[in-house]
């Protein structure tokens, strides 16, 4: 490599925003409906949004009403070799659309019946494509588990940090020591339990965490999501998610009218729990019918949002940061190169560093000051948290709604139409490099879980014949 060749690629990779990310990001905009290109949307601005695995592992063992899996999705063998291999084509496929960044789940039934390194294996994959992986479990493993993940065979480690979002919530069954939990509380030593192996698990080998709480809701624990949420905030998780129960998946498992759960009376059980409003209008990702979202600062049972929508100086932040900066990541890098990025961003839009001071400001202003902070770190109750619900579609919807989006088509229907809309603006895809799509995860669950999941019975089935 010539010093010519050394400093262009010095550059490229301290360029504040990836010139690959700008092309995806420019693209992902483009194809938004209009009718979520607000000021406040980030997809397209600052995310090109979330992505998942699927064809990998749908065999769980545990049963929950409601279930997201096919009918077929438990008489599926889990095998390491395959999974391995879908998530590499997978993430590749992404890598090569969704440019060098972005959030990944490892998501089919449940990650734990991989085999350690078969899960390790797919971790570093999803790395070594630029993807920061999140590993989704019901989190009924042992400790045992989590150290065969993070460390080899002769203890060293294998990552630095590994993200989980475990799902707790009365309407799974068959947990170890609580089968068939009447109510959510019942649940809350198992929440404890699996923060506490993530904080082992920092003191005795280094390894950091993010962990994420998801919980289903049904009216028959809608009343349960403040206690929940009340309780969940006093644990080390950083997002606090939820998702109102849709009909979707194995029809066997629908035991009630899921209807009766809209998004607006989950946020308001969430606010009840918090104690306080949430304001969710400042930023958003897709539409607002299928997601609501806000990061900020908890302080010793205060949350401060980042960005307050009734703050006329919040939301100008976020229009002029968007707007220079949309794009940067932080992740997935050496702190050097990271380091440089800040800094170029910084030389280039300087007046931007007392816009940033001030966000900062009134968001500590709104936790209770610095003593607030500092007794709030003293007692180890300070952190950035997100509350987020996402609210999925009904089958019954998506299947025409999809179909017709398959020929260019829209809608008379009301009812469809808008499942049109909100898929157009899903902000959580499903890679199909066989295919060359991106595909909606209420499509995936909705339209084509159940035909890869019949075909997965052929190729993994449970007996392997001798």
């Amino acid at each position: 490599m010539t010093i010519a060749e050394l400093l262009r690629l010095i550059e490229l990779q301290t360029r504040p925003v990836h010139p690959e990310s700008r092309m995806a990001l420019d693209r992902r905009w483009t194809e938004l409906p209009d009718h979520v290109k607000t000021a406040n949307q980030l997809l397209g601005r600052s995310a090109v949004g979330c992505e998942g695995t699927h064809n990998v592992f749908p065999k769980c063992n545990l049963t929950c009403t409601p279930c997201y899996h096919s009918a077929d999705a438990n008489q599926v063998r889990v095998d390491g070799e395959h999974t391995v291999q879908e998530v590499r084509q997978q993430m590749r496929y992404l890598r090569q659309v969704r440019g060098p960044r972005a959030h990944a789940q490892l998501i089919g039934g449940e990650v734990s019946l991989l085999d350690p390194e078969d899960h390790a294996a797919a971790l570093t994959v999803m790395r070594e494509s630029g993807r920061e992986p999140m590993s989704m479990t019901h989190g009924d493993f042992e400790y045992e588990y989590l150290l065969a993940l993070v460390l080899t065979a002769d203890g060293a480690r294998r990552f630095d940090k590994v993200s989980f979002a475990a799902h707790f919530d009365s309407l799974m069954r068959g947990r170890s020591g609580a089968v068939r939990p009447l109510c959510e509380a019942e649940l809350d030593p198992f929440r404890q339990k699996f923060t506490q192996m993530f904080a082992d698990l920092q003191r005795e080998h280094g390894v950091r965490s993010y962990l994420a709480h998801n919980m289903t809701v049904t009216p028959s624990n809608l009343d349960e999501v403040s206690t929940v949420t009340r309780s969940v905030l006093a644990m080390p998780y950083n997002m606090l998610s939820f998702q109102p129960a849709a009909f979707m998946g194995d029809a066997r498992r629908w035991k009630e009218d899921f209807s009766e759960v809209s998004i607006d009376k989950v946020w308001e059980r969430i606010e009840e729990g918090a104690g306080q409003k949430l304001p969710w209008q400042g930023t958003q990702f897709g539409d607002p019918r299928c997601n609501r979202y806000t990061i900020g600062l908890a302080a010793a049972g205060t949350f401060a949002v980042v960005i307050d929508p009734d703050v006329p100086a919040d939301t100008a932040a976020r229009d002029r940061l968007l707007e220079h900066h949309g794009g940067i990541f932080f992740g997935g890098q050496s702190r050097p190169v990271l380091a440089a990025r800040l800094l170029r961003a910084a030389l280039r839009h300087p007046r931007d560093l007392p816009v940033l001071l001030g966000v900062g400001r009134r968001m500590l202003a709104r936790a209770g000051g610095a003593r607030t902070l500092w007794r709030a770190w003293r007692s180890s109750t300070l952190g950035i948290k997100s509350f987020v619900v996402h609210n999925f579609m009904d089958a019954s919807v998506v299947a025409p709604a999809w179909a017709l989006m398959e020929q260019g088509l829209t809608s008379d229907e009301p009812a469809v139409r808008e499942a049109q809309e909100r898929l157009g603006a899903c902000m959580y895809t499903m890679s199909h490099p066989e295919t060359g799509r991106l595909v909606p995860a209420c499509t995936q669950h909705s339209v084509l879980d159940p035909a890869e999941n019949n075909e997965l019975r052929r190729l993994l089935p449970l007996r392997v014949k001798n």
